[in-house]
């Protein structure tokens, strides 16, 4: 897996437990097209990493549990870095596509 997929589905993950703290792994999976297990994967490297934290918020024994999943401060502030990242590439591709159009319009090369 290319590290820039992996940022990708790291920001997605990131965006959708902000939005929506008790959303599933399942849900999550079925989100990024990815399998249950990685999305597991992804899941424990970030609670690993501190980004994220894990809270069970089932109190019945005999029930499923449930978990909420809660973005740490430290994992905001990997957000708003991966933001940046993407939106820098973003700009970069912009100014390219943007240099190729003047070129094929005016035939000459902008700085």
């Amino acid at each position: 897996m290319t590290e820039q997929l992996q940022t990708e589905e790291t920001l997605f993950i990131f965006k959708e437990l902000e939005a929506n703290p008790n959303t599933t792994q399942r849900d999550l999976s079925t989100r990024l097209n990815i399998s249950l297990g990685k999305t597991n994967y992804l899941l424990r490297e970030l609670i690993l990493k501190g980004f994220i934290k894990a809270k069970n918020f089932t109190g019945n024994p005999g029930k499923l549990k449930k978990i909420q999943y809660l973005l740490t401060e430290k994992g905001l502030v990997e957000k708003l870095r991966l933001i940046k990242h993407f939106l820098q590439i973003k700009e970069a591709e912009y100014n390219k596509l943007k240099q190729e159009l003047d070129y094929l319009v005016n035939g000459k090369k902008t700085a």
